[in-house]
């Protein structure tokens, strides 16, 4: 794990798309494609209008994978001219592929690994997407908003975080995954298929909880392996999105009251003492991501989850995207045997 990335990995991890806002023209769709342009997309505090669908799109990296699998859930891969978004793994058939063919534009990132200011403006763009407004910082040597106004492109971050770098506004939830849908839909003249993913992920959500509503809820703990931000237990799943995931599975976070922060940076003891039923271990760039629980469980034999082997791997599903219906069904599995 290169330590340099870890605080845009951070970023990644937990941005969610809440609050934005979009106005538009009457629209009549055929073959795909959406009239009804301008559209007005409200963003970080500024309106940007869109006289038709972006077609040079650049996604930032930002440790995310949200934006460009959003994109692509969407079908609109073609309209991308430079990807900087990886991660390596997905609940998702064929994501992992799909993203690996994406063009990158060539482009030498910088020490954030990311794409610096010369080579954006060099990539011509008529719209970047960033993980979280950080990435439109002149001082960290990114393009600006207005550096890229300035040559038509239009800007966007998914809105809570719109605020200071690293932080988070607002109680994440799934739905902070549909208004990233949502936007992109209006943005892209796609809102029927956006609505259509979106119902989709909403009823297979509704299954599961349907499911898990009147069974006993089961305390998890979701762990980032080998990408401790301070102690050994840094990366412990504080207040994220994967809270409103584990709900609608039949679970609770086991560790969410112990931080008003996304992660909670836990003593050993703080681990051994509590009551965890299910693992959650999210798989970034690690060699055995099985080996990883079974090494919490050998230390940890108390827990019910080490007792039962009650665990589950995860990656992109369980942060904002496309997917946390697949996580909700996965973590509803490992927390309840037999419901699904």
């Amino acid at each position: 794990m290169n330590l340099k990335r870890l605080p845009l990995v951070l970023v990644g991890l937990v941005a969610a798309a809440a609050c934005s806002t979009a106005t538009a023209g009457s629209t009549n769709q055929a073959g795909g494609a959406q009239s009804g342009y301008p559209v007005t997309i409200s963003n970080c505090g500024k309106d940007y209008t869109y006289q038709k669908a972006p077609s040079r799109v650049v996604v930032m990296n930002g440790g995310s994978v949200a934006e460009v699998s959003a994109l692509l859930e969407l079908g609109l891969g073609d309209k991308i001219v430079a990807n900087a978004q990886s991660y390596g793994a997905s609940e998702v058939d064929g994501r992992v592929d799909a993203i690996k063919k994406l063009p990158t534009g060539d482009i030498k990132l910088n020490d954030l690994y990311d794409i610096p200011r010369e080579a954006m403006i060099g990539l011509n763009p008529d719209f970047v997407i960033s993980t979280y407004d950080g990435g439109f910082r002149a001082e960290a040597g990114f393009a600006t908003r207005d550096d890229l106004a300035a040559i038509g492109a239009n800007t966007y971050a998914p809105a809570s975080s719109c605020g200071a770098v690293g932080t988070v506004s607002g109680k994440p939830s799934i739905e902070d995954s549909y208004a990233l849908l949502r936007d992109l839909g209006k943005i892209f003249g796609v809102s029927d298929k956006a609505e259509k993913v979106i119902a989709d992920a909403k009823k297979r959500v509704e299954a599961v909880e349907g499911k898990t509503a009147k069974l006993p809820k089961q305390n998890a703990m979701l762990i980032i392996p080998g990408m401790a931000m301070g102690g050994e237990f840094s990366s412990v799943g504080g207040n994220g999105i994967w809270n409103d995931i584990f709900a609608k599975a039949g679970a609770v976070n086991a560790f969410e009251g112990a931080t008003q922060d996304l992660f909670a940076n836990l003593s050993a003891e703080q681990v051994a003492k509590a009551d965890v039923d299910v693992l959650v271990v999210v798989n970034y760039m690690s060699e055995d991501p099985k080996a990883d629980a079974q090494k919490l469980f050998d230390r940890f034999p108390q827990w019910d989850a080490a007792k039962n082997k009650r665990f589950v791997v995860l990656s992109d599903s369980v942060y904002l995207g496309p997917s946390n219906h697949l996580a909700v069904e996965a973590i509803a599995k490992a927390a309840h045997p037999g419901a699904l």
